[in-house]
């Protein structure tokens, strides 16, 4: 073993060893502030862990059997198939692959839409004006009604029927298509036609991107409202101006929140209502098919691929972001 792996092993456990005293009284790691501070997260965060092993530890055993297994409905037995599950999924279903390089391409323009969405509203909403507490509402009213009102209207055919015909009645009485009509003119003048197509999908996806920003705009407000005010006082005193302590000062501050953001923004999107591959997955399930074997193989690919993508994200966020104590 080289030094450099030995003094690596070295420096690893003694992380694990600092990690394990942090949570141990009678020595003097217990007594520190670090350790005081992972206690207390620990304790936020405890209600979840009992509540994963308690009911989400064992479901979450049993799909991964039936995804390496050919499932019987009827008895219940389940028996190895070796890995044919996860070959189909990937060479013998016509649609999975087709929907994940969709949805995947959805995700990505999603994410950095409601991202820089997220924070613009944060940097506006956190200065002083008139009305400032009635907007914060409006903006987060979103996240209130997406929980429940909303979903229970595009689950019942009636009302959402009546709210799309009068969308379409508006825009047959107006005769104009804005987006419609900014499309068709950029792309006869030819200018930079792929990158106004990622923008005209921002522009279609509006209404979801909106929905989906309260919780991000709640985590920057609450980033930006950290920043000690001496530091913009200490920036107009050397005269830098507003442009230049946004991009000194506010961003790096607020920037280690874009991994808590785009990590929730990842998993939120992957779990959508509308989301096609868990619609094809669920069709597999409970519609013609009915194999249960192949439904669990494709969700374990869709859960993995989701964790490689938030992979992803973090390690690239984490080598711009700047960290403070």
């Amino acid at each position: 073993m080289s030094k450099k792996d030995k003094k690596y092993r070295e420096h690893w456990y003694s992380g694990i060893t600092e990690a394990v005293q942090m949570y141990v009284p009678g020595n003097k790691q217990y007594h520190t502030i670090a350790a005081r501070r992972a206690r207390i997260g620990t304790l936020f965060i405890l209600p979840f862990i009992i509540g994963f092993l308690a009911f989400m530890a064992r479901p979450l055993i049993i799909s991964m059997q039936m995804s390496l297994s050919q499932y019987t409905i009827l008895t219940g037995e389940m028996k190895w198939n070796n890995y044919h599950n996860f070959k189909y999924a990937f060479t013998g279903d016509p649609d999975f692959n087709r929907m994940i390089v969709d949805e995947v391409g959805r995700m990505l323009i999603n994410v950095i839409a409601t991202l820089v969405l997220s924070f613009v509203i944060a940097v506006i909403l956190n200065q002083k004006f008139k009305g400032r507490i009635l907007c914060r509402i409006i903006f987060f009213l979103p996240v209130i009604l997406s929980s429940g009102v909303l979903p229970g209207i595009e689950t019942s055919s009636s009302s959402y029927n009546l709210i799309v015909s009068m969308g379409q009645s508006m825009e047959e009485a107006s005769g104009v298509n804005i987006s419609a009509a900014l499309e068709d003119l950029l792309s006869v003048s030819g200018v930079a036609g792929e990158v106004f197509d990622v923008i005209f999908q921002m522009i279609d996806a509006i209404y979801d991107i909106v929905m989906a920003s309260g919780i991000q705009i709640i985590v920057f407000l609450s980033g930006l409202q950290a920043i000690s005010h001496s530091l913009y006082e200490a920036a107009d005193v050397e005269g830098c101006s507003a442009w230049e302590a946004f991009w000194k000062i506010t961003f790096p501050m607020v920037s280690p929140l874009l991994i808590v953001n785009c990590t929730y923004t990842i998993i939120d999107f992957f779990m959508k209502n509308d989301n096609q591959v868990i619609e094809h997955i669920n069709e597999v399930m409970y519609g013609v098919q009915m194999d249960i074997g192949v439904a669990s193989a494709e969700s374990w690919i869709y859960f993995g691929i989701a964790l490689v993508f938030i992979g992803v994200f973090t390690l690239i966020i984490s080598r711009l972001v700047k960290f403070y104590e």
